[in-house]
């Protein structure tokens, strides 16, 4: 081999085997909340947060912000459901005497499907999740040992609803269509609300409303949303919760191939703050109910990664 050849070679090496070294690894920066934190940004939901977050309630209107799902229901593959219902003990040689009958229901299924809350050990990069920590440590093949769902307190803030496709001055953007910065200020200003710290933000693209019943096969396999400097700016905010009316708040196909749902790595394990996803938020676009209080009280199941949700907005 020509020396100089091999110089590079080795120095390409040598750069390779540096570069992979734990020295030259970055550490990570617990949260600021402390070492042991496992709600993230819902420790910004406080007494006081609670109380003025009530006072954004003017007519007392109250909207569903979940969809109805069931087994014919589009999702992010493998995940299905399916529901069977049974009357158990109810087999003709034993009917209760009482002449009593009643239905119980099994469900098969994943719960992240549908309207649904990504919680914090739902994603992370490279095996690390929020605050420092390795799936190897806490992610158990029968739960999560940390940052499972249980531990998500109750959700009551400031929520408000960005109308991107109002924004763009169609029904719904357009699969692939990412939403920028600029964009995201610019709705801020014209609805008259700004994202603070401690809010919810929902992001209205017009996708599930136009695509879910007339196209389901499209609705999953793309959709619009936020750019990867979208979700700096929001998570720059000290948001709780981020979501849209989308299966998977970021823009698919994503803007950079090698980094698919950056959104959520940046807002999961690195902000702790919290994704909702397949939000019902045409109805609050449509009466112009862009700032409302937000309330979710999800199924608390031990070790759960996401859970199916129904939250309410109330005006």
């Amino acid at each position: 081999m020509n020396p100089s050849i091999r110089a590079s070679v080795l120095l390409c090496t040598l750069v390779y085997v540096l570069a992979a070294s734990p020295t030259f690894a970055q550490e990570c920066t617990p949260s600021r909340w402390g070492p042991d934190d496992q709600i993230g940004n819902a420790n910004l939901i406080t007494a006081e947060s609670v109380l003025r977050a009530s006072k954004l309630i003017k007519t007392g209107k109250a909207y569903s912000l979940g969809i109805t799902i069931d087994r014919s229901t589009p999702a992010f593959a493998p995940r299905v459901l399916n529901l069977y219902v049974v009357q158990p003990n109810q087999q003709e040689s034993a009917r209760p005497s009482a002449g009593m009958t009643y239905n119980d229901d099994i469900f098969e299924g994943w719960l992240g499907i549908g309207p649904q809350i990504d919680g914090l050990g739902h994603l992370g990069h490279d095996g690390e999740y929020y605050n420092c920590n390795n799936a190897r440590d806490f992610a158990q093949m029968t739960g999560l040992t940390k940052l499972g769902i249980e531990n998500v307190p109750p959700i009551v803030a400031r929520g408000i609803v960005l109308d991107m496709a109002g924004h763009y001055g169609v029904d719904h953007l357009a699969g692939g269509q990412a939403f920028t910065v600029e964009d995201v200020k610019a709705v801020e200003k014209k609805q008259g609300t700004p994202i603070r710290e401690g809010d919810v933000v929902l992001f209205h693209t017009g996708w599930t409303d136009a695509k879910l019943v007339s196209d389901p096969d499209t609705w999953v396999s793309t959709e619009p949303g936020q750019s990867e400097a979208v979700a700096l700016y929001v998570a720059g905010k000290g948001v709780v919760a981020v979501g849209s009316d989308t299966w998977g708040l970021d823009v698919v196909p994503p803007e950079n191939p090698n980094r698919p749902y950056q959104g959520h790595v940046t807002y999961l394990k690195d902000n702790g703050i919290y994704i909702f996803e397949t939000m019902n938020t045409g109805s609050l676009v449509r009466d112009d109910a862009f700032e409302f209080l937000f309330v979710l009280g999800q199924a608390k199941v031990r070790g759960a990664v996401q859970m199916i949700i129904n939250p309410i907005a109330i005006r």
